[in-house]
């Protein structure tokens, strides 16, 4: 090994993935990925193995490691420029629309079905018709499913080939600080001490390492403003309820204004078929959702989140998210569940309330619990009634029985300014994928790596 890089990449999610294929095959520069998790061999979930409930390894393998938190994730490629981050007001509609075709053609290259979702645009249009008569709006999307057992293997097929490539790969690696000389990037410090030299740096280090890059950005004197916080819960029901929808669009992204605070609120990351399962992010407990190509459970889940943007002086979303997100587990001891019909009664779900639900819960080591003791009433006021909207267009959704988990939260760094090629104000340093603010979805994170290795190809 060498201390010395052409350009070292942050970050081994899909963002940094796709910046190092991207490099490799048009290049010969010495490329260095650097992983503060484990690699994707060694990525095992000992919640999943034992049965125990969360044993609060650190690095945590769900969200951290090799293909980063979409290694386990259910797989949705998003191939649709409406959603899935901002990375259009960097490249303009047409060219963001580009790079989606292209890393949509390379993950068909390592193994991605070839089955897409969405292009009945005849039920889709039946489906906007109804959703907007209950004042909900449908944003079409056309996605590409690879389960989250069929992402692991393709993910391990690009670790395989970038080493092919000459590609070397730190992992169980923390980055401490970069490193910048007269507003010029010139490498990184590692935790431990070592420095590592390089011309270009992009950095890409995912959800879990957002709050470690608005840090970095802010010491470098990076300007930056705040992304919305998205706080809610995950909400669970009978496959049946939804397959009406599923069927067709498979992500039913809907997005709503409650009526008594104008809030945002949208559903994200659906799983038809898929389960509910729980992350570490730093010891801090939060609810996500899987859908395997294979494997199919009787319920479909999805997030249902409540996007609140924060004006001066407060700048400090993501620890205000991460703290209502602590109150469940400091509750619970992990993430609550509890019945939509128990919530609205003003009671605590138990377990056996739970076991005389018509809804079987996925995820058996959630407590049950009362998460109006959780949920500031704005938030709580809000999801309710997106509910009952949703209801409307899928009957049995706002049931008594409709299991709610909590808390979902997801923690998008600030975006600092950037320039159309995502390039800081210090040279050489670039920022992308959802660490970066940039994006919050497979699809673009995989594009913008793409956008930052072609600037860097430009300049060699």
């Amino acid at each position: 090994m060498t201390n010395q890089y052409d350009c070292i990449i942050v970050g081994t999610g899909p963002a940094g993935i796709f910046a190092a294929w991207e490099l490799c095959q048009n290049s010969d520069l010495r490329i260095l990925m650097i992983e503060k998790g484990r690699d994707i061999a060694e990525r095992h979930c000992q919640m999943a193995a034992t049965g125990k409930g969360c044993l609060h390894c650190q690095p945590c393998a769900i969200v951290s490691g090799w293909g980063g938190a979409g290694a386990f994730s259910d797989g949705k490629l998003t191939l649709t420029t409406d959603f899935g981050g901002w990375l259009g007001e960097y490249t303009g509609v047409t060219k963001l629309g580009e790079l989606i075709d292209y890393i949509d053609q390379v993950y068909l290259q390592f193994g991605a079905p070839a089955e897409v979702h969405g292009l009945d645009k005849e039920r889709v249009n039946q489906i906007k018709r109804r959703a907007a008569a209950a004042e909900l709006l449908l944003i079409p999307a056309v996605v590409r499913h690879l389960g989250t057992d069929r992402a692991q293997g393709i993910l391990a097929r690009m670790r395989q080939a970038l080493n092919d490539k000459g590609v070397e790969v730190r992992t169980l690696t923390a980055v401490r600080s970069l490193l910048v000389d007269d507003k010029r990037v010139v490498g990184v410090e590692l935790a431990n001490g070592e420095h590592l030299a390089a011309r270009y740096v992009v950095c890409v280090p995912g959800r879990e390492g957002s709050e470690w890059f608005a840090k970095e950005a802010q010491r470098l004197g990076l300007r930056a403003r705040s992304n919305p916080v998205d706080i809610g819960v995950r909400v669970e029901v009978p496959a049946a309820v939804l397959s009406h929808l599923t069927d067709v669009v498979y992500e039913s992204k809907l997005i709503y204004y409650s009526p008594t605070f104008d809030d945002l609120v949208r559903t994200f990351c659906m799983n038809p078929q898929g389960q509910v399962v729980m992350e570490n992010n730093a010891g801090l407990l939060t609810v996500n959702g899987h859908s395997y190509a294979a494997k199919k459970t009787d319920n479909t889940n999805f997030a249902l989140l409540v996007s609140k943007s924060f004006t001066e002086p407060f700048r400090e979303p993501i620890s205000y998210g991460k703290y209502i997100a602590s109150l469940a587990n400091m509750l619970g001891g992990t993430v609550l569940v509890q019945r939509l019909g128990d919530l609205l009664d003003g009671r605590r779900s138990t377990p056996e309330r739970i076991a005389r639900g018509l809804v079987r819960p996925t995820l058996p080591e959630a407590t049950p619990g009362d998460l109006s003791l959780v949920l500031p009433y704005r938030f709580l006021k809000s999801l309710l009634e997106m509910l009952e909207a949703f209801d409307r267009i899928a009957p049995g959704v706002y049931s008594r029985h409709t299991l709610l988990y909590g808390v979902e939260a997801k923690f998008y760094s600030s975006r600092i300014e950037l320039s159309p090629q995502l390039e800081t104000a210090i040279t050489g340093l670039f920022a992308g994928g959802d660490g970066a603010g940039v994006t919050r979805g497979l699809a673009q994170a995989s594009a913008s790596g793409v956008l930052m290795a072609r600037t860097i190809l430009e300049r060699c």
